[in-house]
């Protein structure tokens, strides 16, 4: 359990202000419809808090900080109590009040982002602001004829197509309520249960101690949908048992670092993406799931098999029997997260409710599990301990999430009021030759270039706002392109200069980060591949609409990566890599097995 330090004397009012907006958001779910100008501002006022006060690390931080909150939390309040009026005014400003509250809106939500996840992601957001404001100077295509202020301002803050727009709508029903999901099953013993069901089902295997991690990480990142956090949960369990058993530093950092980069692709929460792809493609939760089940499988599996040739160069022995936990550990233990998951997937799949209101049943089944132990007794003090750690990460997390998608919001705002969205499909097809697989490296290229300055999430949407048109215009459906764009938005996690995953697991175990992203490189080669074969194989993709021929290219793209991690990390002379290595990526990418 991951608790935060707060000072003592604040923190009744944090953990008062953390209840009040994890009730806020479960009761949107279950209080039937609220106008989305009262919902949305209201979810921005929430937030605010937590990124410019909470999140303050210094003085003047702190100061600056109550100064924007105050200034932000008023402003959203005014439009969540005005909304009726403002629905008349067609996204145009009247008065000065009306727009100096706009530019203090937009102001807070970049600075939330900058301090949420630094310069990148606001400093673009900035761009198009200014775009947006003086593209009308600029000469040629890339200019535009020009936008009133009132209308251009009016547009982002008080109608529903920029900061209160569609992607905000992900963020307040349904992102935050799987963010408290996650958060109230990582409060109790649901993570635990995760690492001794892997132990018990692979510790005894040759690579054991890794394998654990695999699976430790894929069930973890199920519920966390972050690369970091993975990292420094499971890490803090696997990192010492791959040491213990004499596993090369390089290669027990790289393996956590890549299967803990996996939770980001393994439904349900799949970092927050499953849930913008589903406002972004019209295509409901269910089906983006049963698409990506089986891509995100292949990526572990890919894992597995390197781990396997590893084996045949280093001696990965596997967890002694004495270490496995105890049959009844891993019974007891498992039920904390297989309970809360259960009725989760029967809300879903059984009963057929919405996403959102099977989670927050599943919510309710996770905290009442919060009041037992593995002992199945009370401990009132462990008791207050989860509680407190639930709502204060489910909290945390909304917030540093929600800053990211206010501010990519008025990115696609200015992308649709200027055109220049259009205009950058335009130059994609025009610099691709009109030919898909060029497009698709010159996406790829662009989504690993922004994945590394900002998280995953935020990399996906940018680049699929300007280059999805553009792959769907060649052939590409709608979920094929989403689907390789948030894969290669990911691959910043693994992928030198910026590669955060490996950055942390190499700090915790005391390797030289470099040697860590080689090897990650190599053992994660299913996150460079995978999403071509989606593009070669369409099939992967329809396990819902029809299984046979997803289970046939499934098996298909298994065999070629394995061929191709085989050839990557077990053979020595480079030319045996290069040739096992490109008859394996043939299979994957031509569907003939050799």
């Amino acid at each position: 359990m991951n608790d935060i330090q707060i000072p003592a004397g604040q923190r009744p009012f944090w953990l008062a202000l953390a209840a009040l907006m994890v009730a806020f958001h479960l009761g949107l779910i279950f209080s039937g419809l609220v106008p989305n100008l009262i919902s949305r501002p209201l979810h921005l006022a929430f937030v605010l808090p937590w990124v410019f006060v909470f999140g303050a690390k210094s003085r003047p931080q702190l100061i600056s900080g109550l100064v924007l909150s105050l200034l932000g939390v008023s402003s959203a309040l005014w439009i969540a109590v005005n909304y009726d009026i403002l629905g008349d005014q067609y996204g145009f400003l009247e008065g000065n009040l009306q727009i100096g509250i706009a530019i203090v809106l937009l102001v807070c939500v970049v600075e939330a982002a900058r301090r949420a996840i630094g310069w990148p992601l606001p400093l673009v957001a900035t761009i198009a602001l200014a775009y947006a404001l003086f593209g009308a100077y600029i000469p040629g295509e890339f200019g535009h004829s020009g936008t009133p202020l009132r209308s251009f301002l009016g547009t982002l803050t008080i109608a529903e197509g920029g900061i209160w727009g569609s992607l905000t709508a992900v963020s307040v029903g349904v992102v935050s309520i799987f963010v408290i999901f996650g958060a109230v099953l990582n409060a109790g013993e649901a993570g635990q249960g995760f690492m001794n069901v892997a132990a018990a089902a692979a510790g005894r295997l040759t690579g054991g101690a890794a394998k654990v991690s695999v699976i430790s990480s894929a069930l973890f990142g199920s519920i966390s949908g972050s690369a970091s956090a993975n990292v420094a949960s499971t890490g803090a369990i696997t990192l010492p048992a791959m040491t213990k058993l004499g596993y090369p530093k390089r290669l027990a950092a790289a393996v956590e670092a890549v299967a803990s980069s996996g939770g980001q692709i393994m439904p349900p929460l799949m970092g927050a993406g499953a849930f913008v792809m589903v406002e972004l493609t019209g295509v409901p939760y269910t089906s983006i799931m049963g698409a990506a089940i089986l891509p995100a499988v292949l990526f572990f599996f890919a894992v597995w098999m390197g781990i396997n040739a590893y084996a045949q160069r280093f001696e990965l022995r596997g967890i002694k029997a004495s270490e496995q936990p105890a049959t009844r550990d891993v019974v007891i233990t498992s039920g904390f997260f297989l309970v809360p998951f259960s009725v989760l997937l029967w809300g879903m799949f059984g009963a057929g409710y919405t996403p959102q209101y099977a989670a927050c049943m599943a919510i309710l089944a996770g905290a009442v599990l919060l009041l037992f132990n593995r002992e199945a007794r009370f401990d009132r003090e462990q008791i207050t301990a989860r509680l407190s750690s639930a709502l204060l990460n489910a909290a945390r997390q909304i917030a540093m999430i929600a800053s990211i998608i206010f501010c990519a919001s008025i990115i696609i705002g200015v992308l649709s009021i200027t055109g220049l969205g259009v205009k950058i499909t335009s130059l994609i097809l025009s610099g691709s030759g009109g030919l898909l697989w060029p497009s698709l490296l010159l996406t790829a290229l662009a989504c690993l270039v922004l994945g590394m300055e900002v998280p995953t999430t935020a990399a996906y949407v940018i680049c699929v706002s300007v280059a999805g048109p553009a792959l769907i215009q060649q052939g590409l459906e709608p979920l094929q392109a989403h689907l390789f764009v948030f894969w290669f938005a990911l691959l910043s996690t693994i992928t030198p200069p910026v590669c955060g995953a490996v950055f942390i697991a190499a700090g915790m175990i005391g390797e030289n980060w470099i040697k860590v992203a080689l090897t990650a490189m190599a053992l994660g080669v299913g996150l460079y591949v995978i999403p071509l074969g989606m593009i070669a194989n369409p099939d992967i993709l329809r396990l819902v609409e029809a299984p046979a021929a997803a289970l046939i290219a499934f098996l298909r793209m298994a065999v070629g990566l394995a061929v191709l991690s085989y050839g990557l990390i077990a053979l020595n002379p480079l030319l045996a890599k290069i040739s096992v290595g490109c008859i394996g990526l043939a299979i994957v990418m031509s569907g003939v097995i050799f």
